[in-house]
C-alpha cells in the first residue's frame, strides 16, 4: 500500500516537474516581440484607418468603390463588407472574393452561411489543445471591427476577431439547487428566469443546475450574461459555485485576434499578403491555421468550369461533379513535415509540388501561387452540394503547430498539447494571376506558371546554342548494402556489394552496345557502409565497391564515353547513428524527441519499424554538413552529384533553443543547393519540390500522376507543362514501380515528354531477400537489360525532336486519347485503348501513337 501511495506522488510530482520544466503549454511571451513573434504582452487596438476615396466605380459591382486600376485590372472594395471584385479588363470578367448571390444559398446555414462573407479565418487552440474558429464577418465586420489604409496599388484591411465582452466564461458551470432559486431565479422577473430556466438544466440526483452549453449562443448567451448581471452575480460568486463544485477555472484574457490583409496590384496580377506583423493573438489561444480567400472566384451550382489542384502531376476537380460522399481535397504544399506527428499518408499518394491552385471556366481564368509562406501552406478545395452551393478552392497556412504529450504514472495517464514556439516567422503571400478565355485551360495556366518562374529565377536557365544531348537514359545503380552477420555468435554489421565500380562498367558498357546513349548514372550505396550510410559531414568510398581508386575510374570511364556520374546521397535522412548524435544533431519534435523516420511497408500501408530507421537531420546542421560534405567530394572529381531528399521533402526543428520552422528550413536548403550547384557541377534529384527547381538538371521520381482522390475528375500533367524543355524528368524506375505493362509505361513516357528510367544491381536478386532493401527484389540488371534498350530506342525516336522544348498544350481529345503539343508546333497523339480511334484527323492504332507538326 505505501509502495503504490509512493509511486502515485512519484507521478504527480513528474507531471508537475514536466509542467513547469519543458512541457510548454503555450507559446511564450518573449516568443512575440517581431515581426515574426508577435507580442501580446498588451492587447493591440484595432487601427483607426482612414475613410477611402474612391477612385472609380463600375455599374456592375454596386456598393463597391474603386481603389487602383492599370491596364490590365482594375480593383474595388466594399467598405461595409471588407469585400473585393478584380476586373480582369481583356476578358471583362469578374473575380469577387465573395459569391455576389450567397444569399439565395438554400443549402448554406448558420456558420457555413457567414463564411460565405468571410475573406479569412483562422482555427486557434485553447490551452487544452481544443481547437475553435473565428472567421472575418461573424467575428469582425459583423460587428464593424474593420479599418482600411489606402496603398499606393491597393488597400490594406485590419481585422478585429472577437471583443472584451463578456462571454460563456463568465458564468459557473454548475450551481447549488439552493443558490440557483434564491441567488438567482428569485431576483429576476420573468425574461430573466426564462433566460436561465433555458440555459441551465437541473439534476435533481445530484441537487445542482448544470450549464447547457448548447443552449448558450448568441441572443440566448447574451440574455444569460444580463440575468446573472442583473441578480447581482459577482466574480466572487463564481469563484464560490466553481469551488463549490470541485471546477478547476482560470480565467483567460479576451479572445482577441489581429490580422491584416493587403491587397495590390502589380500589373497583370493581384497580390494579397498577410503579413506577420500583423498577426495578433491571446497567448492562451494559439493561431493553429489561417485561411484566405476561401471563395474567391467560386463557381455556382449551375456554372461550369473546374478546379486545379496541385495534387502529384496535377488534377483537376470538376464543378458540381456530384461527388458528396467523398472527403473534401487538401494537400500540404511539399508534402508532411516529418517532425510532425500528422496523418500516415499512403504509399501511392502523391506529394504536392508546386505551390499553385486554380479555378478554369470558359470565360476565364485564374492561378493562385503562393510565393511567400509556400513551406507551410495547404491547398484546400471542395465542390457544390455539400455545405454550400459553390466550388471553391483556396490556400490555408499554418502559423503555430501543436502535438500531444502523454503523461504516465501508474494509474494516471494524462494528455497535454504542446505547441510551437513560436509562430511561422513568415508573412502569407499569394498572388493571383488572371487569363481570358484564349488561355482558359489547365495549359494555359501552366504557361503562365511558366513564365512566372523563368522571369522570378524559379527555373534553371538553358543556353539558346546549348544543342540537347538527347533523350536521357536514367539509370540508378546500387553499390553496396550493410547488412547484420554474425561471427561466433556476435552480431556485427558488414557491407556487401550490390555492383562494384567494375560491374557498373560492365553493365553500361553492355547498354551502350544496345544504343543506349545519354546516360544518365544516379550511382547509390558507395560510401561510408553502403545504402544505409552514414552522415556525409565526412566521406570514405566503401572498399567492397572498388575503393577511392575504383571510384575514380569509373569516373574516368562515364567521362570518356559522355555518361552523366552522380554520386548518390541522403542529406536530410540520416540512416546511420556512426558518428551522429541524435540529441544535438536530429531535428526535434514538438514533444522534443529526436524526429526519426521508418520506412513504409507499402502491403500493410504503415510504417515497419522492424525495419531500420533514420533520423532527420536538423535544418540548423544542412549548412556545416553540405561544406565538409563537397570538400571530400571534390578530390572525388565526379562532375555531378545525386540527391535523394533535398528536393523532396522539408522538415523543421521545433528545438525551441534553436527553432527552425519549415519557412526558415526551406530558405536553409535553397542556400545548401545553390552551393552544391556551383561547387558541385549538375545535380539530379529525386523529387522536385518547387523550391528546389532552379537548382537541377535533372529529376528522378518526379510526378507521373496523381494521388487519384475520389473527389478529382482528370488527372493533368501541370507539372510536366511547367518544367519540359528546362530540366529533364521521369517518374519511377520501372523496374522498382507498380507497372505491370511496358506498353502502358512507354505510352506514359511519350505523353507526358519523360526519359525511361531502371533501377538496377549486378548481384542476384536472392542477396536482397529478408534484409532490410527486400524491396529491391526485382533489380538484378540481366533480367531487364534488353527491355530497357528496347523501350529507350522507341520513346527517344518519338521524344527526341521535342528535347529542349516547352511543352506548351495538352488535353484529352478523345476517351483514352490525349494530344502533347511543343513550341516548335510539333506533337504527339497517344492512344491508351486496346482500339483504334479516329481523332485529330489521324487513325491512332490500339496501344499506339502518332506525330506530327513542327518536327516533320
Amino acid at each position: 500500500m505505501k509502495y503504490a501511495a509512493a509511486k502515485k506522488i512519484t507521478g504527480i510530482l513528474l507531471i508537475s516537474i514536466l509542467l513547469l520544466g519543458g512541457c510548454q503549454l503555450s507559446p511564450s511571451p518573449a516568443a512575440r516581440e517581431t515581426a515574426a513573434d508577435v507580442s501580446q504582452v498588451e492587447t493591440p487596438s484595432l487601427p483607426p484607418g482612414e475613410k477611402l476615396k474612391s477612385a472609380f466605380s463600375d455599374a456592375r459591382i454596386p456598393g463597391m468603390i474603386g481603389i487602383a486600376r492599370n491596364d490590365a485590372l482594375q480593383l474595388l472594395i466594399n467598405e461595409e463588407t471588407a469585400e473585393i471584385a478584380v476586373i480582369h479588363n481583356q476578358s471583362g470578367q469578374i473575380w469577387r472574393s465573395n459569391p455576389a448571390d450567397r444569399e439565395k444559398d438554400g443549402i448554406a446555414a448558420g456558420i457555413n452561411k457567414d463564411l460565405l462573407s468571410a475573406q479569412s479565418r483562422l482555427s486557434f487552440f485553447n490551452s487544452s489543445g481544443q481547437s475553435s474558429m473565428v472567421n472575418s464577418y461573424t467575428d469582425s465586420t459583423r460587428h464593424k471591427q474593420v479599418s482600411y489604409e489606402a496603398l499606393p496599388n491597393g488597400v490594406r484591411v485590419h481585422y478585429q476577431f472577437g471583443s472584451t465582452e463578456r462571454s460563456i466564461e463568465d458564468l459557473p458551470v454548475k450551481l447549488s439547487k439552493e443558490r440557483f432559486e434564491q441567488k438567482l431565479l428569485a431576483k429576476l422577473d420573468k425574461s430573466g428566469e426564462r433566460a436561465l430556466k433555458v440555459g441551465y438544466a437541473e439534476d435533481k440526483d445530484e441537487g445542482v443546475y448544470v450549464r447547457i452549453d448548447k443552449a448558450m449562443q448568441g441572443l440566448q448567451l447574451t440574455r444569460a450574461l444580463k440575468a446573472f448581471e442583473d441578480a447581482g452575480y459577482t466574480e466572487e460568486d463564481l469563484a464560490q459555485d466553481n469551488a463549490e463544485h470541485g471546477i478547476e477555472h482560470e480565467r483567460s484574457g479576451p479572445r482577441l485576434f489581429m490580422l491584416t490583409m493587403e491587397y495590390e496590384l502589380d500589373g497583370e496580377q493581384m497580390l494579397v499578403r498577410v503579413p506577420a506583423s500583423g498577426i495578433h493573438f491571446p497567448e492562451e489561444y494559439p493561431i493553429n491555421t489561417l485561411s484566405v480567400l476561401e471563395y474567391f472566384g467560386a463557381g455556382g451550382s449551375k456554372d461550369e468550369g473546374a478546379i486545379l489542384v496541385p495534387d502529384g502531376s496535377g488534377a483537376l476537380i470538376h464543378f458540381n461533379n456530384g461527388k458528396l460522399q467523398y472527403p473534401s481535397y487538401q494537400q500540404d504544399i511539399y508534402g508532411p513535415d516529418l517532425t510532425m506527428k500528422l496523418r500516415e499518408a499512403s504509399s501511392n499518394e502523391s506529394k504536392a509540388r508546386l505551390p499553385v491552385f486554380g479555378m478554369i471556366r470558359p470565360e476565364g481564368a485564374f492561378l493562385g501561387i503562393i510565393e511567400e509562406g509556400d513551406a507551410v501552406a495547404m491547398v484546400n478545395a471542395d465542390i457544390s452540394g455539400k455545405l454550400n452551393s459553390y466550388n471553391n478552392v483556396y490556400p490555408s497556412f499554418y502559423v503555430v503547430n501543436k502535438s500531444d504529450i502523454t503523461l504516465q504514472s501508474s494509474d494516471m495517464v494524462r494528455t497535454l498539447p504542446k505547441f510551437q514556439n513560436k509562430p511561422t516567422s513568415s508573412d502569407f503571400v499569394v498572388r493571383y494571376a488572371f487569363v481570358g478565355a484564349e488561355q482558359a485551360s489547365y495549359s494555359g495556366l501552366a504557361s503562365l506558371y511558366r513564365e512566372h518562374l523563368l522571369s522570378t529565377g524559379g527555373l534553371p536557365e538553358v543556353q539558346v546554342d546549348q544543342k540537347p544531348a538527347g533523350v536521357p537514359f536514367y539509370l540508378k545503380l546500387f553499390g553496396g548494402m550493410s547488412t547484420r552477420q554474425h561471427m561466433l555468435g556476435i552480431p556485427y554489421n558488414s557491407t556487401e556489394a550490390l555492383t562494384t565500380f567494375e560491374e557498373g562498367q560492365t553493365i553500361l558498357s553492355k547498354l551502350m552496345e544496345k544504343n543506349v546513349s545519354n546516360i544518365q548514372v544516379r550511382y547509390a550505396g558507395w560510401f561510408n557502409d553502403g545504402l544505409h550510410h552514414r552522415l556525409p559531414d565526412s566521406i570514405k568510398v566503401d572498399g567492397v565497391i572498388g575503393g577511392k581508386k575504383g571510384m575514380k575510374a569509373f569516373s574516368e570511364y562515364t567521362s570518356d564515353a559522355g555518361i552523366g556520374f552522380y554520386p548518390d546521397m541522403a542529406m536530410l535522412n540520416v540512416q546511420s547513428k556512426k558518428g551522429f548524435s541524435p540529441s544535438k544533431e536530429a531535428s526535434r519534435t514538438l514533444t522534443q524527441e529526436p524526429a526519426i523516420l521508418y520506412p513504409m511497408d507499402p502491403a500493410l500501408q504503415r510504417r515497419a519499424k522492424d525495419l531500420s530507421a533514420s533520423y532527420v537531420l536538423s535544418p540548423n546542421e544542412i549548412n556545416d554538413v553540405t561544406t565538409d560534405m563537397l570538400k571530400d567530394l571534390k578530390p572525388l572529381q565526379a562532375g555531378g552529384i545525386s540527391l535523394k531528399d533535398m528536393a523532396e521533402q522539408l522538415n523543421s526543428d521545433m528545438n525551441p533553443k534553436k527553432l527552425l520552422d519549415r519557412t526558415q528550413a526551406s530558405d536553409t536548403v535553397r542556400k545548401a543547393l545553390d552551393q552544391i550547384r556551383q561547387q558541385a557541377g549538375s545535380i539530379v534529384a529525386e523529387g522536385g519540390n518547387g523550391y528546389a527547381l532552379p537548382y537541377v538538371t535533372g529529376l528522378t521520381d518526379a510526378p507521373m500522376t496523381s494521388s487519384r482522390f475520389k473527389l478529382e475528375d482528370e488527372e493533368i500533367p501541370f507539372f510536366q507543362l511547367v518544367v519540359h524543355g528546362n530540366i529533364s524528368y521521369t517518374g519511377s524506375p520501372y523496374n522498382l514501380s507498380t507497372y505491370t505493362d511496358a506498353r502502358q509505361y512507354v505510352l506514359k513516357l511519350i505523353e507526358y515528354g519523360a526519359s525511361p528510367y531502371f533501377a538496377w544491381f549486378n548481384a542476384p536478386n536472392h542477396v536482397v531477400k529478408e534484409t532490410d532493401y527486400n524491396n529491391l527484389y526485382a533489380a538484378n540488371y540481366e533480367q531487364w537489360i534488353d527491355l530497357a534498350a528496347d523501350i529507350y530506342k522507341e520513346v527517344s525516336q518519338v521524344n527526341l525532336p521535342f528535347t529542349g522544348q516547352s511543352m506548351i498544350a495538352h488535353e484529352a481529345v478523345a476517351e483514352g486519347v490525349y494530344r502533347t503539343t511543343y513550341e516548335g508546333g510539333g506533337y504527339v497523339i497517344v492512344n491508351y485503348n486496346d482500339f483504334s480511334v479516329e481523332a485529330e484527323n489521324h487513325k491512332i492504332e490500339a496501344l499506339s501513337y502518332v506525330t506530327g507538326g513542327g518536327q516533320q
